[in-house]
């Protein structure tokens, strides 16, 4: 049992001991009275199961020997918490439910136990529930925090439904004003809608989405990325690439991710000159692997393999990158002989081998990594975070 779960159980057992003792003192007023603050024998049982590391056991002896009343509301909820926490939000459900039946909780007690209950149902999936718990709770007479958390939770639930107008409209302008995560999560929401409209051949609508997100978050790359789409998608290939100049200045460590369509758009508007002054900016203040690659296909083609092996070469005495010298090593491979290019196609066997157990991009926050980009992350579900990895064994 891990320790924070095993710290939580003995403070709740010791929240259940004080509890009981007060009740046991005052239960009684004829005689034989026990002994003031003598405890129940269900608590030490209890408790023995807890120190024997039997958590189960130890749950549900102390939940059957505490009696609902208002001293015992909070406890009560502890002990759901600690089931959900556990895995077992089922069980959550039975206590927090069985609390909510009760007469005479406060208006406080309701709320709170309302949304631990909203909690039990998200954590079992049972999404139309806690929408109706949450929707119900926004409108009672509770504490502002508890509507505040209310809120909260209708956005989570709103977002793992992929309702991203309900998600905007239960979240905008407080949540949106006060927490920078869900700020960040709004602009991507809008460019949840974009992406719908330009599915749908609805452009106008999609560069609308785009722009309300780049207000609600000016440094959304997504949108930058998209609007940039949307141009290339009819033509406008100039247009095209000034939003996708953009992302370098919102972000320089997303520069990785517009290089080969800019590439690309400067080869359809025939402006090769265009393309390489926007290598040399970058290159100044930003040295990363994909831009050198790009940068020496450029020269191998305006002035041979030898330059470009010179220029990738300086580069890589400066900003060592794994993925750096496994492309120095395909620029040598063009002018090797059979007995260079045996050795060199060993040491490239290697390369890629380190090369395809590292991921190319990783979320800030929790640390998953991926080969491609994912906008919102797979494992903590938090938006923007995931970013091309950079260092030796990255950008």
């Amino acid at each position: 049992m891990s320790d924070v779960l095993l710290l939580a159980l003995l403070v709740a057992a010791i929240a259940i001991g004080w509890l009981l003792g007060r009740w046991e003192s005052g239960r009684f007023r004829a005689p034989p009275q026990p002994p003031r603050g003598s405890l129940p024998r269900d608590y030490f049982v209890g408790l023995n199961y807890l120190l024997n590391e039997q958590p189960d056991r130890a749950i549900e002896t102390f939940t059957q020997a505490l009696e609902v009343n208002s001293d015992t509301v909070e406890t009560h909820i502890a002990l759901g918490n600690l089931y959900r926490s556990r895995g077992e939000a089922d069980r959550a459900v039975r206590i927090h439910q069985n609390l909510l039946a009760r007469p005479a909780l406060t208006p406080s007690q309701s709320g709170q136990v309302q949304l631990e209950l909203s909690r039990d149902f998200l954590n079992l999936g049972l999404l139309d529930r806690a929408e109706r718990l949450l929707l119900s709770l926004q409108k009672s007479h509770v504490e502002d925090a508890q509507k505040l958390a209310a809120k909260r939770l209708l956005v989570d639930l709103f977002e793992r439904e992929k309702e991203w107008a309900q998600a905007l409209e239960t979240a905008q302008p407080q949540l949106v004003r006060q927490d920078a995560d869900i700020r960040r999560a709004a602009a991507h929401w809008h460019c949840e809608l974009a992406h719908r409209h330009r599915c749908d051949n609805s452009s106008s609508l999609a560069r609308k989405a785009l722009r309300q997100a780049l207000q609600t978050d000016e440094r959304c790359i997504r949108a930058n990325w998209m609007l940039g789409q949307i141009e290339w998608d009819i033509g406008h290939y100039r247009d095209a690439t000034r939003f996708w100049q953009r992302v370098p200045e919102q972000d320089p460590g997303f520069t990785a991710i517009v290089l080969e369509p800019l590439r690309d758009a400067y080869r359809l508007l025939d402006d090769d000159n265009g393309w390489w002054q926007f290598l040399e900016k970058q290159l100044q203040h930003n040295p990363q692997t994909t831009l050198v690659m790009m940068a020496a296909d450029t020269l191998r083609h305006r002035q041979g393999t030898e330059v470009a092996c010179a220029f990738v070469s300086e580069q890589l005495r400066e900003h060592p990158s794994l993925r750096g010298v496994d492309y120095l090593m395909d620029l040598y491979l063009d002018d090797s002989d059979p007995e260079e290019r045996d050795r060199l196609e060993l040491l490239k066997q290697h390369t890629r081998q380190l090369l395809s157990i590292r991921p190319r991009h990783r979320c800030q926050r929790c640390g998953f990594g991926a080969e491609q980009l994912h906008w919102q992350c797979p494992r903590c579900r938090s938006w923007g975070t995931c970013k091309p990895v950079t260092g030796l064994e990255g950008e």
